[in-house]
């Protein structure tokens, strides 16, 4: 049987499992406190007549959009008590972005964490989006509890050791 020649490029580990297998939270001691910056964006996606009402501002439980910029920050602040393996880190500084669009008709949400720290920030940047997104749906239940939560991803992360990351763009059909 002839060798093989192996590949130069480094294989995916997967940093949160020991070598057995259970799950640990990484030893971040020895890395550098670098700059570090994560954005997400995800959508909600509701019927015509919630999106009028909530354009309207005839929503009953008030400003939704509002609402979610408030949950979405919170929601980056605790992520690392939400999320099993997630470190506490300094937040410097959480941007939460919620746009209305009739074309979908719903609300994009875009979310930007920074720090300086030993880890990145995209966990943070998710959970943001994610927190901003059930809020929305929550303030707007009452008028199309259909509406569909989505396209939840990290557009771009900076920072650390990896360097940066862009999320290619994509032609959405």
């Amino acid at each position: 049987m002839a060798a093989t020649k192996k590949s130069r490029t480094p294989s995916p580990r997967l940093t949160h499992l020991k070598p057995d297998g259970s799950a640990h939270m990484v030893d971040v001691t020895g890395k550098d406190h670098t700059a570090r910056v994560a954005v997400a964006d995800g959508t909600v996606r509701m019927s015509k007549a919630a999106f009028a009402a909530m354009a309207a501002g005839q929503l009953k439980k008030g400003d939704a959009l509002g609402v979610a910029r408030i949950a979405g920050i919170q929601g980056a602040k605790k992520t690392w008590e939400l999320i099993p393996l997630c470190h506490p880190i300094p937040i410097t500084g959480v941007e939460v972005d919620v746009r209305p669009d009739p074309d979908l008709p719903g609300v994009h949400i875009c979310a930007t964490v920074k720090t300086q720290g030993q880890t990145g920030v995209e966990m943070e940047a998710l959970t943001a989006v994610g927190c901003a997104a059930l809020a929305v749906y929550d303030m707007i239940k009452a008028v199309d509890r259909g509406m569909v939560i989505g396209d939840m991803s990290v557009r771009m992360k900076d920072g650390g050791r990896s360097g940066r990351y862009q999320r290619p763009t994509e032609k959405r059909g």
